[in-house]
């Protein structure tokens, strides 16, 4: 590697493990990710038209994800717009386009696709990537399909965003994670749920003490292949996901 190159990763690197121990920074990140969730902020962006209910600096890190791993298959729990799906499905054409590979599919799963949303899925351009089921993720028929469909694949990413409750996510992590590859990740998003007020959410079954990120320490202590890898959370600082970027790493 260019010793340029080499010097701006360092730089970078040493950045980054700074700014996890920057009580400050990450108290006015946190302050501010708070305030954006009352604001429903997350509902404001769109990606190549479809509505996708993500932070932006979150999805900066999965392209980030989707380009280092090159998976051939992504799993995602929830749909809502399908706005994530065919976000995923984009990345996965650029790799491809890149020498990536070439079949490289998404694969959706959500208890209730709406008429519309499948409509405006279908008939969208990155639609040829996409697949979705109908039914609850958690759901055995539903695992099932999951895991026939990632029988031959070699490198495969898992997104669990659906249900926020504790059992609903470890369940979902019982069933989805041991299919995540090694080197790559099982992404579990909306785990700042427990590092806000319950007030945040309203009319919610999720809330402090009953999250996904309760869920992942749950998991975490029986599962040494998954580890939560903090260089993410500390690069974005603001992200939905704290301890949820799991590697697996065996």
């Amino acid at each position: 590697m260019n010793k340029f190159i080499e010097e701006f990763e360092a730089e970078r690197a040493a950045r980054i493990e700074s700014f996890g121990q920057d009580e400050g920074f990450k108290s006015r990140s946190q302050a501010w990710l708070e305030e954006s969730m009352r604001k429903s902020y997350v509902y404001n962006f769109s990606w190549l038209g479809r509505p996708i209910i993500q932070n932006p600096i979150d999805i900066m890190a999965m392209q980030d994800i989707i380009w280092q791993v090159q998976p051939d298959l992504i799993i995602e729990t929830g749909i809502a717009h399908g706005g994530s799906l065919i976000f995923s499905a984009s990345m996965l054409e650029l790799n491809a386009a890149c020498g990536g590979p070439q079949n490289a599919e998404v694969l959706g799963i959500d208890i209730d696709i709406r008429p519309h949303n499948r409509e405006a899925i279908e008939v969208h351009p990155m639609y040829r990537r996409v697949s979705m089921l109908q039914g609850s993720s958690i759901a055995p028929e539903i695992i099932a399909q999951v895991q026939d469909k990632a029988r031959n694949k070699k490198k495969i990413l898992v997104c669990l965003d659906s249900n926020h409750t504790h059992e609903h996510v470890l369940a979902e992590l019982e069933a989805f994670a041991p299919l995540t590859s090694v080197g790559s990740y099982c992404v579990v998003f909306d785990s700042f749920v427990e590092d806000v007020p319950a007030d945040v959410f309203t009319n919610r079954p999720w809330g402090p003490g009953n999250s996904p990120k309760t869920a992942v320490w749950e998991y975490l202590k029986n599962h040494p292949e998954l580890e939560i890898d903090k260089s993410i959370q500390n690069k974005l600082l603001i992200t939905v996901a704290p301890d949820g970027y799991l590697k697996r790493v065996c």
